[in-house]
């Protein structure tokens, strides 16, 4: 796979696998950083557990009840926070350099959609 450019309303990603440390970017429509394949695999998996916990546990909230799930690994640290309709996803990392971002809820299934499609190497 060649380098990937991904993006819409929202939400970017790209990823250039021949890149030496920084493989990946993500961002929104006013922010964007790098990110090593390693971080891209984290954020990728951690972002689609909590949206999964999210959707298991809907039917137990009410409308207008907030919520706040977080999950790290030892590279960065995610969260999912609002309502089961309105919610961001927000990203920090926790290594080597500082960078934090976020995503509206519009935005997050197809950025999710994007991000699987990368083949991570």
């Amino acid at each position: 796979m060649g380098r990937l450019l991904s993006q819409g309303p929202g939400w970017r990603v790209g990823y250039n696998p021949s890149a030496e440390v920084y493989s990946a970017l993500v961002g929104d429509d006013h922010w964007a950083f790098e990110l090593t394949a390693a971080e891209l695999a984290d954020l990728r998996r951690l972002a689609n557990q909590l949206v999964s916990s999210l959707q298991a546990i809907a039917p137990e909230l009410m409308a207008e009840e907030t919520i706040e799930l977080e999950a790290e690994s030892d590279r960065l640290w995610v969260s999912i926070e609002g309502t089961v309709q309105t919610y961001q996803l927000r990203l920090i990392l926790q290594q080597a350099r500082c960078a934090e971002g976020s995503w509206e809820s519009h935005a997050i299934p197809d950025f999710l959609q994007a991000l699987s499609e990368i083949a991570i190497s």
